[in-house]
């Protein structure tokens, strides 16, 4: 992680400020400007109101020491004015800011979300050796800790420059100069509370890189042990049936621990930095209101200057103190901050790299468009990560309405081939081309079933009410499942809640319902005996007349429905290649 003392600051501010600056361009430039600009003219306003009681300070103590009951009493019934003021312009700029940095999240996430979900990052990220840790974590948590703060530096940035100019002209103009006198030597010290403030805050400053210089480090291992932690809480409960029926609660319970240890030691590093920084930040606080006090005194008892100057330099010497001490205030976000944005760069690198024709070293699978309605396996070549071959050879074409079965023996890499044209096998040469625009359904052994609305998950992935309850009922009872009709409306973790052979039974209503144009059937129907996977088989196959079936395993009888049969096997060198039997076979041609 970035130090945000190391050379590297500067590359990670220009990354992040590339990706993040976006929000100022294209569709979103009109709400950004506008709220930026709200938002400055807000602090413009604050700054008024600031100096208003800067004045407010001279007028109402003069008054008091000249024993002026009017001049005290005008004063304080025009100190309510002044109180409203700041009230209104506080909730302006509350506003203005806090808008701004939802807006701005919003933006960054939904940028993030489109690059992580399209061309299947987010799954090439995860099976990647080494791949990025917790994206989801670093989109939401890191996302909304790198955008609130930098709007809140900005804004403290922004004030710190504009009180500073204007503060310091009343600290020279209020203060002026002091003679010193030392035996015979006389000096004249011009704006000496001006140089005060100035020297004060920026030793005060200088100090703070220096005690905190660890911080960004211990806070980027936090949030990553954060995002560690809750992961590990979430693995559990998805796995809650598997952990239970296998007794392996104490094993889940030594990995909660040992997360919530790291957690928790990763939070005491953080705490060790907060302790060294408060020492200087507590220091200043206490010291920073008495010393221009300190300042003025030999001129206020010399009769150079009177209560109410000296309470208006000591006002005005605060303020510029806080525009100068803005890193001593700002240093702990400061260094938060580098370690959220940091992360987000690491990720918007990771997805940038999971583009391209590689990954982790290894060729991976072009995947093009076919202009017929095939689906073309041209010259493919099946690979590990690790470079070990699966499958040599494999060259065929599959047509509208095609009906395949492949066969193989165990291992030769009958899941790799569907996983391949179903785009979740990356690695390899050649290239696979499918139709555009037409969608792909997997069906596994265990098929995805997602969390809510029964009706929602059988019009997956086609929407929300994309399908009305009539057809779902009668593909739900046409697949044997209509004691579930009833409950379409009814949320639940339906993965959870359904039997093995109730999830087979709502994956093959699903594909009845949404029509994909090329199913992959991975023992979908394992649950079943033969003649009922010929049953269903047969009914998915009147249903979808038009798609492409392509299946591994099931009953001996449900290969004969098939029209192409096509065997994965080794050859005399122990190549896996992928040869046609029967007699409807031809040598594919590429239609591309």
């Amino acid at each position: 992680m970035v130090d945000p003392s190391s050379p590297a600051r500067n590359l990670l501010v220009m990354s992040f400020a590339r990706f993040a600056g976006g929000f100022w361009r294209g569709a979103s430039t009109r709400i950004a400007f506008w709220l930026t600009f709200s938002l400055a003219a807000g602090l413009i306003c604050k700054l008024l109101v600031d100096v208003g009681m800067n004045k407010w300070n001279r007028w109402f103590f003069d008054a008091l020491e000249r024993r002026d009951t009017g001049g005290a009493a005008l004063a304080a019934f025009a100190f309510p004015v002044l109180i409203f003021g700041v009230a209104a312009v506080g909730v302006w700029i509350i506003r203005a800011r806090e808008t701004l940095q939802v807006r701005w999240r919003e933006w960054c996430a939904a940028r993030l979300l489109e690059r992580w979900l399209g061309n299947q990052r987010f799954y090439r990220m995860r099976v990647a050796r080494g791949g990025m840790a917790n994206p989801e974590y670093r989109i939401s948590d890191d996302v909304r800790m790198a955008t609130e703060p930098l709007a809140d530096f900005a804004i403290g940035l922004f004030t710190a420059l504009l009180t500073a100019s204007t503060f310091v002209v009343i600290l020279w103009t209020v203060g002026g100069g002091l003679d010193l006198k030392w035996g015979e030597t006389q000096l004249h010290v011009p704006a000496f509370m001006v140089i005060g403030a100035v020297v004060y805050g920026v030793v005060v400053s200088a100090f703070m890189p220096v005690i905190g210089s660890q911080l960004s480090a211990a806070a980027a291992a936090k949030n990553e042990a954060e995002a560690r932690f809750r992961f590990e809480m979430i693995r559990m409960r998805e796995n809650a049936e598997a952990i239970v029926l296998t007794q392996g609660e104490s094993y889940a319970l030594h990995r909660l621990a040992a997360a919530n240890a790291g957690l928790a030691s990763a939070w005491m590093r953080v705490v060790a930095q907060h302790a060294k920084i408060t020492w200087l930040t507590n220091g200043n606080s206490a010291m920073a209101p008495v010393f221009p006090l300190v300042l003025a005194a030999p001129k206020y008892l010399a009769g150079e200057l009177t209560l109410g100057e000296v309470m208006q330099l000591a006002s005005a010497f605060v303020q510029v103190q806080i525009a100068v001490g803005w890193l001593v205030d700002n240093y702990s976000r400061l260094a938060e901050w580098f370690a959220s944005a940091g992360r987000i760069v690491e990720l918007l690198d990771a997805l940038d790299a999971s583009e391209g024709d590689r990954q982790d070293g290894c060729l991976l699978i072009a995947r093009g468009l076919s202009t017929d309605g095939c689906v073309l396996l041209d010259k493919l070549r099946l690979t590990r990560p690790s470079g070990e071959v699966v499958v040599a050879r494999a060259d065929m074409c599959f047509n509208p309405g095609d009906r395949i079965c492949v066969s193989g023996a165990a291992g030769v890499g009958k899941s790799g081939l569907l996983r391949a044209i179903a785009g979740l096998w990356l690695w390899g040469e050649g290239a696979i081309h499918v139709p555009g625009g037409r969608a792909i359904a997997f069906v596994a052994a265990s098929p995805f079933l997602q969390a809510g609305r029964l009706s929602d998950v059988l019009s997956f992935p086609d929407g929300v009410d994309a399908h009305p309850s009539a057809q779902c009922m009668r593909a739900l009872t046409a697949c044997g499942a209509g004691h579930l009709a009833d409950r379409l409306d009814v949320t639940d973790a339906w993965e959870h809640v359904l039997s093995a052979s109730e999830k087979q039974r709502v994956a093959l209503a699903r594909l009845i319902i949404t029509q994909p144009y090329l199913v992959l059937l991975e023992d979908a129907f394992s649950c079943f005996g033969a003649a009922e996977q010929v049953a269903l088989f047969d009914l998915l196959a009147s249903r979808l007349p038009q798609a492409i079936l392509i299946t591994t395993g099931g009953a001996a009888g449900l290969a004969d429905l098939h029209s192409r049969r096509l065997v994965l096997e080794r050859n005399a060198a122990g190549e896996v290649h992928l040869t046609e039997r029967g007699a409807d076979f031809q040598h594919a041609t590429a239609r591309v």
